[in-house]
């Protein structure tokens, strides 16, 4: 297998550092690694974690994917222009109610969650095209798929980039590019733990008081135990996102967490889209004993947890 050049956003923590750190220190060497972030000062942990690789398989590079300048300068500062994979990974959250907080926080997230993806591919796009050449990895969530409880405008963002992706890619199927949805569910990262701290420092003036303690007592009070009972690790995402790279015939969508894909298989089974909604809120509202019980029952079991799965035959090396 020659040598892929991989280009991934959104690397100073989390899943983008996860992934370009395992894709560098690949000991077949299969990946070229250019791992960009907005700001070169939060690159430590990544230079931390990839020791003796950089300037080998991995270099860092400086990108703002709210900036077309910015995406253009790095994009154009790789050899040839030339990307076989783009991992899109750059991201925001935001959690709470509507009430409390600005346009402008919205919007924010939808520029870096969706229009972040649309500026990177509007720069890399034509080139895979006159190659008939690439693969498009895109870290999305299984929020594209079914919102969640006061993540309104965070799930808003990824549903649509789910729908952008499908369009696109009827398209990409005609220039022989490969287009992938990674899916996680919750991810114990810095990201997640930020966004957690925001929503505890949040003013909740500006909403009912039903609103605002619904948000403090159930949707705060379950964070961590929804985390530590279904979450994930950046490693393991990084894991899943590598074997979707190498599967001779990549997945369109792929769910890295089978402890979750129950809740969104709930959205499949009802054409009416009743069911998923009517479950989530009586697991809220009315059975929420159970539910902090089964919460419980999963991290017993978490050791039985299986991370293997099948993606067909490998690409040949």
């Amino acid at each position: 297998m020659a040598q892929k050049t991989v280009l991934i956003t959104g690397c100073s923590s989390g899943i983008g550092l996860a992934i370009a750190a395992k894709l560098a220190r690949d000991e077949q060497k299969r990946f070229k690694v250019y791992a960009t972030m907005r700001n070169l000062a939060k690159q430590d942990d990544l230079i931390a974690a990839t020791e003796g690789y950089l300037g080998k398989t991995m270099e860092i590079k400086e990108m703002d994917v709210c900036c077309e300048d910015s995406i253009r300068n790095c994009v154009s500062s790789i050899p040839d222009r030339h990307i076989d994979i783009l991992v899109s990974n750059a991201g925001v959250g935001l959690i709470g109610p509507i009430e409390c907080q600005t346009i402008e926080e919205m919007k924010t997230v939808m520029d870096t969650n969706f229009f972040g993806l649309v500026r990177l591919l509007k720069e890399t796009l034509p080139d895979m095209k006159r190659r008939k050449s690439g693969h498009i990895v895109i870290i999305s969530s299984v929020m594209g798929i079914q919102g969640i409880l006061f993540n309104d405008v965070y799930a808003a963002s990824k549903f649509a980039v789910e729908g952008f992706c499908e369009s696109l890619a009827i398209q990409a199927l005609k220039f022989k590019l490969h287009l992938s949805l990674i899916e996680p569910g919750p991810v114990v990262t810095e990201f997640e733990r930020k966004v957690f701290e925001d929503g505890m420092k949040m003013d909740l003036s500006a909403a009912d008081k039903e609103t605002a303690d619904m948000f403090t007592n159930i949707y705060l009070k379950n964070y961590k135990s929804i985390f530590q009972s279904l979450g994930q690790t950046a490693e393991d995402v990084a894991e899943h996102t590598m074997k979707i790279m190498l599967s001779e015939n990549p997945p369109f969508r792929h769910q890295t967490n089978t402890l979750y894909t129950p809740m969104t298989t709930l959205k499949y089974a009802d054409p009416n889209g009743d069911l998923p909604i009517d479950t989530f809120y009586k697991m809220v509202f009315q059975h929420d004993k159970i539910f902090n019980a089964s919460l419980n029952f999963i991290k017993l079991l978490r050791w039985r947890s299986k991370k293997s799965f099948d993606l067909g035959k490998p690409q040949p090396q």
